[in-house]
Formats: C-alpha cells, structure tokens, sequence
C-alpha cells in the first residue's frame, strides 16, 4: 500500500500546471485567433529579433489620428520596437480624460491590461485597470468602469479595433503575459504630445491635465523604454 501512496505521488508531482496559452485556448475565440494569426506574427517577431518565448509588449494609443501601436522586445532587454499600427475602428466622445460613468469619454492617461476576455460581446477583448489613481482622484464619485481594447467597429469609451485586428493584438498579449510579462502597459493619449501641439490647445480646459502626461510621453517617444509613471496626491501624473 505505502509503494502505491508513493507512487500516487511521483505521478501527481509530475502533472504540471497548465500554462497561461494553454488556459485561453481552451476558448473557440482564441483558438481561431491562433489559427489565422500566430504564424505571421512569430514571422513578424523574428523579424524584429524578438523570440516569441521572450515577447514583452506595450500599446500606445492616439485619439486624433485613431491608430493604436503595437510596441514589443525582448523581456527586459534595450528599447521597444514598433510592431504594428492598427487603425482605431470607432470612438466616442471628445479630446479630454474620463471623468464619470456614461459620460462616453475614452480615458487617457497611463494604464495596464488587467483583463483578458475570451468571450466577450465585441469578439475578444483586453480590459484596463481603469479607473487609475488619477482618476480617482480627479473623476467624480463614480468615474465608471469596464474600458477595453476590443474588436468590432462601435464603442462607448473603449478603443474598438475590428474582430481581425483584435485577434493579432490579443494573441501577442497572451504570448507576453504567457512569457511571464505581468503588467502590460497601455498608455493613451489625446494626440502626439509635443509642444507645438500643446500651444495649440493652450486655452483647453485640459490643458493642465495634458502637461502632466507629457512628461511620460515624451520619455518613451525619446528612449523606446517605459518610464516609471507616478500620481501625487492631486491626482497629476509625474516620471522618475
């Protein structure tokens, strides 16, 4: 009896938790997603020299000129390389952060994928750890929740990208988070943050709020890496 314990045992120690890749495709949705995907994107990988099992990833978003990039390397080493542009599909409300629930606004700030859904109403879809703790600070009691990065073509606050573009971007999310990437970062912006395109909007009522991303901005614009993001205690952000 102990020799059948023991070997009950060995046999029990040996079985190995299922990795992250394998929990998704478990899922129709991303099953399909892999099958039209993974080949062209391990192709686009190398190509930049980036080993797939190495993948770390970052998304930048724009509001004005709707595009979404697609920012990768290899974990930890030298500066990101853009990948891939995807054209925003649809969007919603004005230049300006999200401030409260329904007010139809897409929110800009420094952000991180908390969420990946499988079986989502808009295909597949990347969820942000919105409201951050600027927008605590700075939103109202009820700054709203539930902003993604999903396909089709309609939004109210989220950035839609179409069921074909969503499938790339969620399979290159799974393969960074399956390497062991536990915070990928997405940083949206109203628009290219120079100071020339600051001036311009200098009378906003944002205009403040706008500053306190350009530092951010500005670092990954100039060094390809991210910079550490902080919020003081009047919901501003700051680098170090």
């Amino acid at each position: 009896m102990l020799a059948v314990i023991l070997l009950l045992s060995t046999c029990c120690a040996q079985v190995e938790e299922p990795s992250f890749r394998d929990q998704q495709l478990l899922y129709p949705r991303v099953r399909a997603a892999y099958a039209a995907t993974w080949e062209p994107l391990q192709a686009l990988l190398r190509s930049h020299h980036i080993e797939p099992s190495r993948l770390e990833l970052f998304f930048r978003a724009f509001k004005i000129g709707q595009r979404l990039e697609v920012w990768g390397r290899n974990a930890g080493e030298g500066p990101y390389q853009l990948l891939r542009t995807y054209s925003i599909a649809g969007t919603s409300g004005t230049l300006g952060p999200k401030r409260a629930q329904g007010d139809g606004q897409v929110p800009e700030g420094f952000y991180e994928l908390d969420r990946f859904n499988p079986r989502s109403l808009y295909y597949l879809s990347l969820g942000l750890n919105y409201p951050n703790a600027s927008d605590r600070l700075l939103g109202s009691a009820h700054p709203g929740q539930d902003i993604f990065i999903h396909g089709s073509d309609v939004t109210i606050g989220c950035v839609p990208i179409t069921d074909a573009l969503i499938q790339e971007a969620y399979v290159l999310a799974v393969e960074a988070h399956n390497a062991g990437q536990q915070h990928i970062q997405v940083h949206i912006f109203p628009f290219s943050l120079t100071e020339e395109n600051l001036f311009t909007r200098q009378h906003s009522r944002h205009y403040d709020f706008w500053k306190s991303l350009q530092p951010g901005y500005e670092y990954f614009t100039r060094h390809h890496t991210l910079p550490e993001v902080l919020v003081d205690s009047v919901g501003s952000y700051a680098i170090r």
